[in-house]
């Protein structure tokens, strides 16, 4: 089922399909909620899920002047006030999951569990792709963005720009905002993605209430590459309690 909601100055699509408990599951950047259709149905067996798209992706405008992590952030906690109506659990993937983090950090009343899929915590974590600003667009994204957004395919070369950069500004959380976060979390990346493996490293063990998953013979398109598998590892985290581990050395 698709709807729009007015979120300040955008006008907001979402999805929401399932039955449950409420999932706020948030697409990357560049693209638009249909990406994760390989992950959806799986979710929606335990969950009612919610896809918004941010501002200038998918069916939801662009607004005027930069895109911001920040302001998507209060585009996100406005979505779960006005639509959702309480704390949710949440799944980002890329830029999706650094807005689901800042979410967390501003909010952790709202957000039950966080995973973060192929997400960064700070700037300096992408390894390439997501930071260069000379990779070129590949003529799928903009044709997938053509189909649908509002703003029509030629405006998909300003969200570009407005991507780029947003990348060379944010995130920049720092692994103390990370130590004080109470939130359960997943952090995910595949072994061949755009996050390195040190940084995701960091990621995990900067916060307190963390779980690491890195999904083998992947990339930055894990959930799309092994969906199956992520899939199984997503609803792990997002079903069940933690266990009690019988050889703690980091949790101990």
């Amino acid at each position: 089922m698709d709807r729009r909601v007015q979120l300040g100055p955008v006008d907001t699509w979402y999805g929401e399909d399932g039955e449950g408990e409420p999932l706020v599951f948030l697409h990357p950047g560049g693209v638009d909620s249909r990406a994760l259709e390989p992950n959806l149905v799986a979710l929606t067996r335990h969950f009612r899920v919610f896809t918004p798209e941010r501002r200038g992706h998918g069916r939801t405008p662009d607004a005027p002047g930069p895109m911001t992590f920040d302001d998507m952030a209060t585009d996100t906690i406005a979505f779960v006030e006005t639509v959702v109506g309480g704390p949710a659990r949440f799944v980002g993937c890329s830029d999706g999951a650094v807005v689901a983090l800042m979410v967390a950090l501003r909010r952790p009343d709202l957000v039950e569990r966080l995973a973060c899929v192929a997400g960064v915590f700070h700037r300096d974590g992408w390894g390439g792709g997501v930071s260069d600003p000379d990779q070129v667009t590949p003529q799928f994204l903009v044709d997938m963005y053509g189909e649908i957004s509002p703003d029509g395919a030629d405006h998909y070369a300003v969200v570009v720009g407005k991507l780029d950069d947003m990348h060379r500004k944010g995130p920049v959380v720092t692994p103390e905002q990370l130590r004080e976060m109470d939130v359960r979390l997943l952090v995910m990346i595949g072994d061949d993605d755009e996050v390195t493996i040190e940084h995701a490293t960091e990621f995990y063990s900067s916060s307190k209430r963390s779980e690491l998953a890195i999904v083998p013979g992947t990339s930055h398109g894990l959930l799309v590459e092994k969906p199956e598998l992520c899939n199984a590892l997503l609803l792990d985290f997002l079903v069940h309690d933690a266990v009690q581990t019988l050889a703690p050395i980091r949790r101990a």
